[in-house]
């Protein structure tokens, strides 16, 4: 096989190779370089969401206090951005400190809070 061929074979197994990666169906080589492009601008979009998502949550972590009460703890949380499923993580991470929701106010409206009073989880 001459050196052009090898070239040319190469070539191929690159374009199937960028076909595949950017899940093209396209089956000449221009068609395919344009669905490689497209592939590359939204990847450079999600890549620009995921920065800005990061960067807004960087300046919005909740505010966290615990006050040792009499039987227990006040556990206050505060965040000035509702995030979906906050309220969730929060009871996990109880769960996993081994701590007792025993009553709770909270409010996810456009911010978030929560009041929660917790013990220990008794055996």
């Amino acid at each position: 096989m001459g050196s052009k061929d090898q070239k040319r074979a190469a070539l191929h197994e690159k374009l199937h190779q960028l076909r595949s990666v950017t899940n093209s169906s396209a089956v000449n080589k221009a068609s395919i370089l344009v669905d490689a492009s497209k592939y590359i601008e939204d990847l450079k979009e999600k890549v620009e969401r995921l920065h800005q998502d990061v960067s807004t949550s960087k300046n919005s972590l909740p505010k966290v206090t615990v006050e040792t009460l009499e039987k227990g703890f006040l556990i206050n949380v505060f965040s000035e951005k509702n995030c979906p499923g906050l309220l969730v993580s929060i009871l996990e991470a109880f769960e996993e400190l081994g701590l007792e929701v025993l009553d709770a106010r909270v409010s996810c409206s456009e911010s978030f809070r929560l009041e929660a009073i917790g013990g220990e989880v008794r055996e």
